[in-house]
């Protein structure tokens, strides 16, 4: 399993050759029995990968709140027990993937709270802007957070951007070859950063046009020539490029389908959570 495999790199990164502090001070046979609580409220992600953290070291784990839950301040989301040892080895690794993850999910909860007021229908989706070897992560917690993954790797889809277009020639040029030279069947996106050529790429048979960088007045008057051309039933239409709370909602009243942004994984922040260790207890 590859999520496995993955969180038994980051465990052995952060152990290395052993945890010498542990092995100085505890027992081998000593048991113990911890509790994992929320310091901050927000939407709660990677149990199922803490609990993976824990099982690769040998402890127990009894999952009280689900991946995907809202949670407070206070609550118990894991109760784990088994070897003090082994508890504390895999502690680090486990906060660190549930309160990354439990981030990234919040912020995309909140961005979708924030555009539902004036656009219901809009998708909030991620980019591929993740640290690398943990986009897997970073989209799980995306879609936990009830927002949409998008691309995860190259290919997924065709997406023209910039330096395909300055390399190839033209836009109808790139969207032709992106139709002939696939052996295979996905959408062609195309990001396009002005009115006009947002309009072309409609016009030459671009599945997807990504509005890139543009100011939202400008966005919703690419949106206005598309429709006005009677082609905006043909291609969904994605703004992107600096959006974060700030401005998302000022983009989804320009009545994009999809908005896509790296806040959520690569400038929200991480949702504070503890481990609570309680000597010669097991797990309850």
């Amino acid at each position: 399993m590859i999520v496995r495999r993955k969180i038994r790199e980051m465990l052995a990164e952060d152990i290395g050759f052993a945890d010498i502090t542990s092995e100085a001070l505890i027992h081998e046979r000593m048991k113990a029995g911890a509790e994992i609580i929320v310091n901050q409220q927000g939407v709660l992600a990677g149990v199922a990968e803490a609990a993976i953290a824990f099982d690769e070291v040998g402890v127990r784990t009894r999952i009280v709140k689900q991946d995907g839950q809202r949670i407070r301040p206070g609550a118990v989301v894991m109760r784990v027990g088994g070897s003090a040892r082994g508890i504390l080895a895999a502690e680090r690794t486990a906060l660190n993937l549930l309160m990354r993850m439990s981030g990234v999910a919040t912020a995309t909860s909140e961005m979708l709270e924030r555009v539902r007021k004036v656009n219901p229908g809009v998708v909030i989706a991620a980019t591929r802007k993740t640290m690398p070897l943990l986009s897997h992560f970073d989209k799980r917690a995306i879609r936990l957070g009830g927002g949409d993954p998008h691309r995860f790797r190259l290919d997924d889809c065709v997406l023209i951007k910039n330096d395909h277009i300055r390399l190839v020639g033209s836009i109808e040029k790139a969207v032709k070859k992106a139709r002939c030279d696939a052996s295979f069947s996905k959408k062609v996106e195309i990001e396009v950063n002005n009115p006009k050529d947002a309009l072309d790429s409609a016009r030459a048979g671009a599945d997807i046009v990504m509005f890139d960088n543009m100011r939202p007045a400008d966005v919703k008057r690419a949106v206005e020539a598309i429709t006005k051309a009677g082609l905006r039933s043909c291609v969904i239409l994605e703004a992107s490029g600096g959006i974060d709370p700030s401005n998302v909602a000022s983009y989804a009243a320009t009545g994009v389908d999809i908005i896509s942004s790296s806040y959520m994984t690569f400038r929200a922040p991480a949702l504070d959570m503890s481990l609570e260790i309680k000597r010669g207890k097991g797990l309850k």
